[in-house]
């Protein structure tokens, strides 16, 4: 068997890596904002299939961040998530094909995509929360108990290499709907669900442009491009992919995706981390959950979205909690007082005036003015 491509158990354990970060902006985005779970399923698993063929390597395919999580908190439509999706990938295929990632790269200061990172991910946490507070106490089954419940059981599950957490949460959150309304399981039927094909009008492009694509380019162009290659080489020095490859790659998945109704997506470091840390090895482990994608995409989409469409709040809560922490918790490696200044007001307008894109342009603005030395932060005296 080639090295690009093992099919054993490790691989198919690998493969579960990634569903941390993959089932919660999923359930949130078909519970919250109506997106078609057979089309999500589909595309990403045919776009998994084709990064694991193509890269041979287990390179995630994760949803897009800033625009699930701006979708979530801010009950964006669904053809306002797919014109974001579109947006963001036409500019990211762009500097993908003309080589000008890099440029990006050394333009967007890292002070403010971390804000960027902190303030989403603090917003979804916010919301998470907010989510299992308003089940209340008088429903068990959907209640404050089964989110604390299932809050302890992730966190005793969260350093398990074998057992992600999430997946097994998730799957509890499946088990409740039973309870909560047993008619929907009743019935459940499997069937062909074909991705429809949809045009988002002038005004979602607009919308979407501000609201979630201004924000999503950055994080795309630092986390789902130069960090994951950095990390590829890390992790396989003999199979290291360029910036040019993986910006192509994550614009070419959306622009063909999203006008079919799938979920926005890119490639991440966080996702090929959780892979590799979970044992996969080779595109084998991405190739394998490709094709249980599609096959759930295909024959389940119905059932899909009539099981998400009651999942109950305190389950979906509890995982966008835990997604939110994974997210901030990324600028823990800013040391850099200005740098930590820019993160931390960044994040504060995005969560103050619930508008990314006006975080970003702020935080940006500020970086330069402190890059350029108009503003200055005096060291703290220590003695």
């Amino acid at each position: 068997m080639s090295s690009r491509l093992r099919f054993d158990r490790h691989e198919l354990a690998g493969a579960l890596g990634d569903m941390g970060t993959y089932i919660p902006f999923l359930v949130g985005m078909v519970r919250e904002c109506g997106l078609n779970p057979a089309s999500a399923l589909l595309f990403s698993g045919l776009f998994n299939v084709v990064t694991g063929l193509t890269f041979g390597i287990p390179m995630a395919v994760q949803p897009m961040k800033a625009i699930g999580t701006i979708a979530i908190a801010e009950h964006l439509t669904v053809n306002e998530i797919l014109a974001a999706g579109l947006v963001t990938s036409a500019v990211i295929f762009g500097l993908g094909v003309t080589g000008l990632i890099e440029w990006v790269n050394r333009v967007v200061p890292f002070s403010v995509v971390r804000g960027l990172q902190l303030g989403l991910g603090l917003q979804l946490l916010i919301n998470g929360i907010d989510m299992v507070a308003k089940t209340g106490t008088a429903q068990w089954a959907d209640s404050i108990y089964i989110g604390l419940g299932c809050a302890l059981l992730i966190l005793l599950l969260f350093f398990h290499r074998r057992v992600p957490g999430a997946l097994v949460v998730f799957a509890l959150g499946l088990a409740l709907v039973a309870v909560i309304a047993p008619e929907v399981w009743r019935n459940v039927h499997l069937g062909l669900s074909l991705p429809p094909f949809t045009v988002p009008s002038l005004l979602d492009f607009e919308t979407a442009a501000v609201r979630a694509a201004i924000p999503q380019i950055p994080l795309t162009t630092l986390n789902s491009v130069i960090a994951v290659c950095a990390l590829s080489w890390d992790l396989f020095p003999d199979r290291g992919v360029t910036p040019k490859r993986v910006a192509t790659s994550v614009g070419l998945m959306n622009l063909v995706g999203c006008w079919f109704g799938a979920m926005p997506m890119c490639h991440g470091a966080g996702g090929l981390a959780g892979q590799h840390r979970f044992g996969a090895r080779t595109g084998g482990s991405v190739v394998a959950l490709g094709l249980v994608k599609m096959l759930l995409g295909l024959t389940c989409g119905a059932a899909a979205f009539a099981l998400m469409s009651v999942y109950p709040r305190s389950v979906l809560g509890t995982l966008l909690v835990f997604s939110g922490m994974e997210l901030a918790l990324v600028t823990s490696d800013v040391k850099v007082r200005t740098d930590a200044f820019v993160m931390l007001l960044t994040a504060s307008v995005i969560l103050a005036l619930k508008n990314t894109a006006v975080g970003f342009v702020i935080g940006l603005a500020l970086a330069y003015l402190f890059l350029y030395g108009v503003l200055r932060i005096e060291p703290v005296d220590e003695s």
